[in-house]
């Protein structure tokens, strides 16, 4: 499969000529080892046994090949990582390590944090942007420099094409497959995390089932912040024997762990007068198309309206759309060395989607709509932020299902998903 350059390259280019040792982080199949072979010139795998056997036995091999090394799954000889670590303390040149882990090394592990020598970057499924459905005219980069910039574009993407995109997955190896085969790898996708990754990454789970259960609910929940103590209860409606709450708990770590979970923490300015402010993180699988698959959901029946109920005139699909919106805006956040949290008053009276935060802590507020119109209870919760905090918050977007991109008279942004770029 010809390589797709993916926005996090545009990050490597900048930054691989001034540091030694970066770790590149994210769910098996996101398409870590794609990009790092790009640039290696030597690469240990250490997800297959005989490479792994000899660095177990010598970490320190992973010294001696030559710049630039690409260390992949680094996690499964953890020793390896002090290494590097050592490495640049003794001065390695930059450019010399790239390191990839499908997951945060066993807790038993002794390894240093790497603060300071080693730069963690995470690394996503792919976005709307990398997916090249539309050419973006709508630079994130451009609303976070301030001063409200023009908008404008326009993309023949339609509400149907956003529901299949949600289905098709962001996983390089899944999207490129067909319909008929995508479900399958889905399924293989789903099986292997439950029987395979969580015990390779260390942990251990006893039921299996009870496992699949809550990452269910889990999915269930997308793009809410519904308790811990309710995914439980979903998990095990009809079940006797309930798992305990500190083994609800362990689940949602393991899962974490291997990224599989891609929760959006709450935003907590450091000073201002908002009261009563919610702590709860927004639930987010790291892929649409997983959440959707664990339901039993395909594009056509969310297009039907089926799927978990949900507050209000919210809709599954609605939610779903949001997790898409959510993971485009975090990588181009990112890649802009920004920030993203979501916004929730405790009882839900005023939230806010996204809220993209700048290095010096100045936001873009952004409300995510599975609609082509803007109605007014659609900027409503943006300007209750904006009128409250009038220096904080530098623009206000509605990303909805619009073909046309534009500011509207009250100075909002309207922007397509498919529009928006780095």
């Amino acid at each position: 499969m010809e390589y797709r350059r993916r926005i996090i390259d545009q990050t490597l280019d900048n930054v691989l000529g001034s540091l030694p040792a970066i770790a590149i982080e994210g769910a098996k199949g996101v398409g870590k080892t794609a990009t790092a072979t790009q640039r290696a010139a030597d690469v240990f795998t250490l997800d297959h046994e005989g490479v792994r056997r000899a660095i177990t036995l010598a970490p320190e091999l992973v010294l001696q090949s030559q710049p630039l090394t690409f260390i992949d799954e680094w996690q499964m000889v953890p020793a390896v990582w002090n290494e590097v670590r050592h490495a640049v303390d003794a001065g390695a040149p930059a450019g010399r390590f790239l390191l990839a882990g499908s997951a945060l090394p066993r807790p038993t592990a002794r390894i240093h944090s790497g603060a300071g020598r080693i730069v963690r970057l995470v690394m996503r499924p792919m976005t709307l942007l990398e997916r090249g459905l539309a050419t973006p005219t709508v630079s994130l980069a451009a609303l976070l420099a301030g001063g409200g910039p023009d908008i404008a574009g326009r993309t023949e993407l339609s509400t149907i094409d956003y529901v299949h995109e949600i289905t098709a997955s962001g996983f390089p190896g899944i999207r490129a497959a067909d319909d008929q085969a995508r479900p399958y790898l889905l399924d293989s996708y789903v099986a292997r995390l439950v029987d395979h990754d969580i015990a390779e990454a260390g942990g251990v789970v006893r039921r299996p089932q009870s496992l699949l259960n809550w990452l269910r609910a889990y999915a269930a929940a997308s793009a809410t912040t519904a308790s811990y103590t309710s995914l439980l209860s979903a998990a095990t409606l009809g079940d006797e024997a309930k798992p305990a709450k500190e083994t609800a708990t362990a689940y949602r770590d393991l899962l974490q762990r291997i990224w599989v979970l891609d929760p959006l923490e709450a935003w907590l300015p450091a000073s201002s007068h908002l009261k009563r402010l919610g702590l709860a993180p927004k639930h987010h699988l790291v892929d649409p198309a997983l959440a959707a698959h664990l339901v039993g959901l395909t594009a056509d029946s969310l297009i039907r309206g089926q799927g978990p109920a949900r507050p209000g005139d919210s809709t599954f699909l609605g939610a779903l759309f949001e997790s898409l919106a959510a993971q485009s805006v975090r990588v181009l956040a990112e890649a802009n060395r920004a920030k993203v949290f979501h916004l929730r008053t405790q009882g839900g009276d005023h939230e806010v989607d996204l809220i993209v935060q700048r290095v010096d802590g100045q936001v873009v507020a952004i409300e995510v709509k599975l609609s082509s119109a803007v109605r007014p209870a659609d900027i409503a919760h943006l300007n209750w932020l904006s009128d409250r905090l009038p220096h904080t918050v530098i623009d206000k977007v509605i990303l909805n299902t619009e073909q046309r991109a534009y500011r509207r008279p009250d100075g909002i942004a309207v922007v397509p998903l498919g529009l928006l770029g780095l």
